[in-house]
């Protein structure tokens, strides 16, 4: 259940950060409150999986996923530009988690 509440908190975290722009740095309402809402939610959501994982853990899983998961949403959607740094750079990210949870899982 916590993994479940991890997933959740990640997901959350990407709507708040995928509305940023639309917020315009705050004055426009709706994109704000809900992109507010979607972070508030995600650090919820975060607190709860952190009862049963590890808070590094769970904290590389958020981010990592989450960096990686706006990277393609900003390429994607929002019309960024993508290189061989950006990919290597989220690749890293990923490596990064995926040895994080290796070395917690013992």
């Amino acid at each position: 259940m916590a993994y479940l509440f991890l997933l959740l908190a990640i997901a959350s975290e990407i709507v708040g950060t995928s509305l940023l722009k639309k917020t315009d740095g705050f004055p426009r309402l709706w994109p704000s409150v809900l992109c507010l809402s979607a972070y508030g939610l995600a650090f919820v959501l975060l607190s709860q999986a952190v009862k049963k994982v590890p808070v590094g853990v769970a904290y590389a899983l958020w981010s990592g996923l989450g960096t990686a998961a706006i990277v393609v949403i900003g390429v994607t959607f929002l019309g960024e530009s993508i290189n061989a740094t950006k990919v290597l750079g989220v690749g890293l990210i990923i490596a990064g988690v995926i040895v994080l949870n290796l070395g917690g899982a013992h």
